[in-house]
């Protein structure tokens, strides 16, 4: 038998390894054309879930920030709280509306003398500011005797108090917007209408606390002469019949924490501060109109007395922060009556809340409760007591139920019977 050709077994073999190679080589292409598709559809995938931001060196995937965002929104919602958040509870008042003032009035002062209410200046708008002295009669409900007040005198955020005749004027604002305080100081003698001129103050202020104690005129705190800061300075001049019985103020202790837009009372011989605020709207640098620019501002519930060695001392608070509450009180049955106000801005939106609430503090016993509701939510509203009802007259009004925020200028009066025990 005839051997194989060592040549022809060697090309067979050869063939066949090769077929092997090219079948082999086919299936590792296939295989790695596969996995580069696979690959590329997993990136295009991942890209476009990817947007990659640089940070310093730290890379954000781009699906994490957007849950990250998401996250945030969904907590920022649980945060919103209801626009009456500030309100506290309290009992329903039966209020109903009496005769509307001449002008609205935000920031206007006022002070009870009998079954009278003298209500002084304030802002008509932002723009401008009353000059006048309107009076309401609480027996006829009949808004008449209006008298013009002097051309120097301050026209908001004034002190005001009287003796029952006379009533002292005390520094505060001249003119609209946010400008400037002046120092000067008047009387008004209400039998005859004319006015007289007290020592101007050492430096002017912006409503600060003043009240008649002891035969002697005090004014401290309110805001400094940029409008803003708070003055923690008291003086005293004595008074008599509507005039200054020395040439100067003279230096006081000075009140534990200054501010404007607080009450100030004296009852059964004691000086009491309550509430009030640190900061105020300052004009905007270099405007030529003083035009207000809005600043931080603090409202606190702090309630001081003022004790017979001339030391403050502190009494409970608030029951919750309250400001611009100057001339929004009247003594009612040894107890103080406070209505309306404005407390902390929302936490959410930072907008001013105004306050509907009347506050009731029973000098006896030294407690505060809520007595009732008032028709909205109002600040700076001026306040008067007469044969049982409790009146206020101006300020500034709410949105509506739902909105605590400022909205409009009022000139209405409203009343309601009141009944303490």
């Amino acid at each position: 038998m005839a051997r194989p050709n060592g040549k022809h077994i060697s090309s067979k073999l050869f063939l066949l390894l090769s077929c092997v190679g090219l079948l082999g080589v086919a299936l590792i292409a296939d295989f790695l054309w596969a996995s580069s598709s696979s690959l590329t559809s997993a990136y295009s995938s991942l890209a476009s879930n990817w947007a990659f931001e640089k940070s310093g060196s730290v890379v954000i995937p781009k699906v994490e920030k957007e849950r990250a965002i998401q996250g945030k929104k969904d907590q920022s919602a649980g945060r919103v709280l209801s626009a009456t958040y500030a309100d506290l509870p309290a009992p329903e008042l039966k209020w109903e509306q009496m005769a509307t003032a001449p002008v609205p009035r935000l920031d206007g002062s006022a002070i009870q003398i009998k079954n009278l209410l003298y209500v002084f200046a304030g802002y008509g708008t932002i723009d401008y500011v009353h000059s006048h002295v309107d009076v309401y009669n609480f027996t006829d409900n009949t808004w008449g005797g209006r008298f013009d007040m002097p051309k120097e005198m301050a026209h908001s955020h004034l002190g005001v108090v009287s003796d029952g005749r006379y009533i002292y004027i005390i520094s505060g604002q001249y003119g609209p917007q946010c400008r400037g305080p002046t120092a000067r100081s008047f009387v008004l003698d209400t039998e005859t209408k004319q006015w007289g001129e007290l020592p101007p103050l050492p430096v002017p202020r912006y409503a600060a606390a003043t009240q008649l104690w002891r035969g002697r005129l005090h004014v401290m705190g309110g805001s400094k002469e940029d409008r803003h800061e708070p003055a923690l300075e008291h003086w005293s001049i004595a008074v008599k019949n509507g005039k200054a019985l020395e040439k100067e103020w003279q230096t006081e202790v000075p009140i534990p924490r200054g501010g404007p837009h607080r009450a100030c009372i004296v009852v059964d011989d004691r000086l009491l501060v309550i509430g009030g605020q640190e900061g105020d709207f300052m004009a905007k640098p270099g405007s030529p109109i003083f035009k207000c620019s809005r600043r931080h501002e603090v409202v606190y519930s702090d309630v001081y007395m003022l004790d017979d060695e001339m030391r403050w001392k502190t009494l409970p608070p608030m029951p919750k922060p309250d400001s611009h509450i100057e001339f929004a009180w009247v003594i009612v049955n040894n107890s103080i009556v406070i209505a309306g106000g404005t407390t902390e801005k929302h936490p959410v939106t930072k907008k001013m809340i105004l306050v509907g609430e009347v506050f009731w503090f029973k000098l006896d016993t030294l407690e505060w409760s809520v007595v009732g509701k008032m028709p909205f939510r109002v600040k700076t509203t001026l306040v008067g007591f007469w044969d049982g009802w409790l009146y206020f007259t101006s300020g500034q009004r709410d949105k509506g139920p739902d909105d605590p925020s400022p909205r409009k200028v009022i000139g209405e009066v409203w009343r309601t019977k009141l009944s303490l025990q």
